[in-house]
């Protein structure tokens, strides 16, 4: 009865094969994992979020279990329920093996599709089902979907898409292709609408789905080690004659190449979708009035004081001990969720970002990230952004552009990577696209420059309507011993290159390159930067009080107009 009861109700475990040689204990209470081969308990199984407590295998877990484990208690409405059978190639057989399906899994489809709340935020909610055709979307899959999405359009909701897919339909041919483009163009008008789509992609999401809306989400998370591919891994290896790697196609594999913003635990899911839609609610809260708050350095024009030289200046911008981007981060804003990859080959850890809070405010946060050792300077490439990074950084200021929220950018690197695959995958375009999105860009843009800003590398990420400095911060053409380098073939003249580039924060104040110096009394440290901070809190309040009251054209003519003077 328990194990009639259990696949009944959840039917996410096998029965093993030699469960009869298995010691004596009630039917249906153990199974064995179908990953690892170990014996586990049925009850330590669901209450483990269908993880294999034994080996940490996800097993697949069925629609309506999901929309249970994610949905506030009776929040969720069906949709779409009852869809009359469609076999448009009227293929032999299928009908039959289709109601067969349905009566076996009590399913209607491959995907279950709704309204639902997620931590008390509305969404529309659609969740496929590996049990029906292997998730393969057909006609009525593509078409509850479609549905659900043009209704988030119509009552103005975010979408969030559960994938699990073998692909196409085989049994129903070139319609099955068909949903591809009918699922995407869905979304296209869902986007436009200034709406948002978390897609979150779950073992395996393979074929058209992959091709089509399982890739186009504002925010794209998968479960641990999903299988995530256009063509299946056999596909592949009988394509090309060789065995794959380790790990290919998988959902880290899927990071690492920039496809996926971030691996999302099973028993985190619902917390991180909520978290998501709260920072995506519409009438968000402004920024405190700061009228009456001091800060130390003004606006206005200062001199420099500090009696430290231009090479001086440069020595102390690239100090190990120097914060970066991700310790101003993490000290200013609240609620910060990274994001990953340029969705189209990679992701750099030389450029982070994702959403935050500001005083309760969304933002978008980017910066430029320098490690603190050897070995996280290796990862982070030791600051020099590859086109992943630019286009990483581009991606996100877009997403920001449509949800409405201020850009704020942290600029510290020596320059942009030079090296062959750099040059390979368009250096040069990654950073001319930047520069050439954001100069139209319809929300306010502030960047900081907190250590090094080197040449266009930096520019890619301080095309702003303001740009401040650190005091002990520089901002140039290229580096002193570059410069020094191509004018007077001798790089030990760089300190005397630093001396007549004017390339100190005070200097460029006065040259009109940037509005504000931010005051060091001692150079910047992990110690200093709370008081740095509470100064920046001060200045960032002010900024986006004076340039959130402008409309999308007056920020896009105010950023020309600061450029056009040069």
């Amino acid at each position: 009865m328990i194990k009639d009861l259990f696949r009944k109700r959840y039917h996410t475990l096998p029965v093993s094969e030699t469960e009869g040689k298995e010691p004596e204990v009630p039917a249906g209470l153990w199974r064995k994992c179908n990953k690892c081969g170990k014996a586990i308990y049925t009850e330590d199984v669901i209450r483990n979020h269908y993880i294999c407590p034994k080996c940490h295998g996800y097993f697949r877990v069925h629609a309506y279990r999901r929309v249970e484990s994610l949905a506030d208690t009776g929040t969720f409405t069906e949709w779409d329920r009852e869809l009359p059978f469609s076999n448009p190639l009227s293929f032999p057989g299928y009908e039959k093996k289709w109601k067969d399906v349905q009566a076996r899994t009590s399913l209607n489809e491959a995907v279950v599709t709704g309204t639902a709340e997620i931590q008390g935020y509305k969404t529309v909610l659609g969740v496929m089902d590996a049990r029906f055709f292997m998730g393969s979307m057909g006609h009525n899959v593509g078409e509850k979907i479609t549905r659900a999405v043009e209704r988030a359009t119509k009552e103005h909701l975010p979408v969030i898409l559960f994938t699990c897919s073998g692909g196409a339909r085989m049994q129903e041919g070139i319609i099955s292709l068909m949903q591809m483009t009918k699922t995407s163009a869905a979304l296209k008008r869902h986007s436009d609408a200034g709406l948002l789509s978390v897609i979150v992609l779950t073992d395996p999401t393979t074929g058209g789905v992959t091709a089509s809306f399982a890739m186009l989400g504002d925010i794209i998370l998968a479960e641990p080690n999903a299988l995530i591919g256009f063509a299946g891994p056999r596909v592949i290896e009988q394509t090309i004659r060789q065995k794959l790697p380790a790990g290919f196609q998988r959902a880290e594999f899927q990071v690492e190449h920039g496809f996926v913003d971030a691996i999302v635990k099973r028993e985190d899911m619902k917390e991180t979708l909520g978290r998501i839609l709260a920072l995506h609610q519409t009438g968000k809260k402004p920024i405190s009035d700061v009228n009456g708050v001091s800060s130390e350095d003004s606006y206005a024009d200062r001199q420099d004081n500090g009696g430290a030289s231009a090479w001086d200046r440069v020595q102390i911008s690239r100090m190990a001990e120097r914060p970066t981007g991700l310790d101003y981060i993490q000290e200013l804003f609240t609620d910060f969720m990274e994001l990953h990859g340029d969705r189209c080959f990679k992701d750099d850890g030389a450029v982070v970002g994702g959403i935050a809070r500001f005083h309760g405010l969304p933002v978008t946060v980017i910066a430029q990230q320098k490690g603190k050792n050897t070995r996280d300077n290796i990862v982070r490439n030791f600051g020099m952004p590859s086109p992943d990074g630019y286009r990483k950084a581009l991606r996100l200021m877009k997403e920001a552009e449509k949800f409405g929220r201020p850009v704020i950018c942290f600029v510290d690197t020596p320059g942009a990577f030079c090296g062959l695959e750099a040059e390979e995958r368009g250096q040069g375009e990654a950073i001319a696209r930047n520069l050439f999105e954001l100069s139209g860009l319809g929300v306010p843009v502030l960047s900081i420059v907190i250590g090094e800003g080197g040449s266009g590398g930096a520019l890619a990420m301080a095309t702003a309507n303001e740009v401040w400095m650190l005091e002990n911060a520089i901002y140039s053409i290229l580096s002193p011993e570059g410069f020094a380098s191509i004018l007077w073939k001798d790089a030990a003249r760089a300190a005397d290159a630093a001396g007549v580039m004017k390339i100190t924060a005070a200097d460029l104040l006065k040259l009109g390159v940037i509005e504000a110096v931010i005051r060091e009394e001692t150079p910047a440290s992990l110690e200093t930067l709370p008081v740095l901070c509470q100064d920046m809190d001060v200045r960032i309040r002010r900024f986006l009080q004076t340039y959130g009251s402008m409309s999308r054209k007056e920020l896009a003519d105010h950023r020309y107009e600061r450029f056009r003077a040069f």
